[in-house]
């Protein structure tokens, strides 16, 4: 099947019992065991859900693994990920990720016994140099949060695999209708579902796939053990959204790409990252492994005029964390996302005080620029 074609027909798209086209929210914490000591498929909802079982072979399908794993936000699948590793290992980990995962391995799996050393994952020869003797894992983002850059799967894979180590890519920004990392090399996938999966700022989600059988066993006993899993009524409205990504992200990037040619004639922007953007590197390879751009845009203010005053002034499009959804969000990323990240990391990673991240939402692109317009006139 394509694409769009699995969206709404893959994984479990039915209940087999009755026939309905949408899979009944199993609200329902055990199930009856008619035999003692037996294997039922349903025991308890921590472990297994019929309503989540659906949206995690529906990822799995779209992602092309093995098995998918449906978690209680983005973080906790970052977790349970995180926690295949043991006291003493060493991760090479993307210098431009979300602030949340940074603080994850910063301020608590190195308490846990884990060590990182942070890279710009785009440089093949800093990533090599980083690993060590006790390295596991390659943990990256592309396209990154914030700053929309694209480092090259296939070549980062196949130096992982070279040194015996795991590629796990968070694929939230490019979803599985852009990229497919498990088909480009990579181990784990994982996705904040808040996102673009469910695409209406009506859950927090998370998801991870693995085209790895042993690999899939292992995440399936954390997501157990751990227990943050997604329930049943956010999983039926995160495959409810699924179902439509193929369209509104046709819609987001035709917006998005509206947006990045104002921007270009803006003379109050002194920087866009944007991965559409022709005769950069990070344009070079989104190419070669993406089928499309996203609708994620950053862009940095001229030097001298005030991130705040920008954003306060916008009318329609909402200041707010997250990103994704069917309405234009915008942020700071110094003072929200990517707060727990020290200043000075913060800057040596190229998000200066003036950067500002938006999320093009599905308005009527005139109404979007009208909007940016009269918040650029206000500085």
């Amino acid at each position: 099947m394509k694409f769009d074609t699995t969206l709404i027909h893959g994984g479990i798209s039915e209940d087999k019992h009755t026939g309905a086209v949408s899979v009944p929210i199993y609200q329902s914490s055990t199930f009856h065991q008619h035999e003692l000591g037996g294997d039922p498929k349903w025991e308890y909802a921590r472990t297994g859900n019929p309503t989540r079982n659906a949206v995690e072979k529906l990822i799995a399908d779209l992602e092309g693994g093995v098995a998918g794993f449906a978690f209680a936000s983005g973080s906790a699948a970052i977790h349970a990920t995180l926690s295949l590793f043991s006291q003493g290992d060493h991760l090479v980990v993307g210098n431009d990720v979300y602030g949340g995962t940074f603080r994850l391995l910063n301020q608590v799996m190195v308490r846990q016994g884990l060590t990182f050393t942070a890279v710009d994952t785009r440089d093949l020869d800093a990533v090599a140099a980083a690993i060590q003797a006790n390295t596991k894992a390659l943990y990256l983002e592309t396209p990154t949060n914030p700053l929309l850059h694209v480092s090259d799967l296939k070549a980062l894979s196949k130096l992982a695999k070279q040194h015996n180590l795991l590629t796990i890519v968070d694929n939230t920004f490019a979803t599985p209708f852009n990229q497919r990392p498990l088909q480009l090399g990579a181990d784990i996938v994982v996705h904040s579902a808040s996102k673009y999966l469910g695409g209406h700022s009506d859950l927090v989600a998370g998801l991870a796939v693995t085209n790895d059988a042993e690999l899939a066993e292992q995440l399936g006993f954390l997501q157990n053990a751990i227990g943050a899993i997604l329930g049943p009524q956010d999983s039926w409205l995160l495959q409810r959204g699924m179902k439509t990504l193929a369209v509104r992200m046709r819609a987001h990037e035709a917006n998005t790409q509206a947006v990045f040619h104002y921007l270009e004639k803006q003379p109050k922007v002194a920087t866009i990252y944007y991965p559409g953007q022709p005769g950069t590197p990070d344009y070079i390879t989104a190419k070669t492994q993406m089928t499309g751009f996203g609708g994620m845009i950053s862009f940095e203010l001229q030097a001298g005029l005030d991130a705040k005053t920008f954003v306060e002034n916008l009318k329609l499009i909402a200041l707010a964390e997250s990103l994704g959804s069917l309405e234009s969000l915008i942020e700071v990323p110094a003072v929200m996302t990517h707060g727990a990240i020290p200043r000075e990391t913060r800057l040596a990673n190229g998000i200066q005080d003036e950067l500002i991240r938006l999320s093009v939402g599905l308005e009527d692109i005139n109404d979007l620029i009208a909007d940016l317009d009269q918040a650029f006139t206000a500085l």
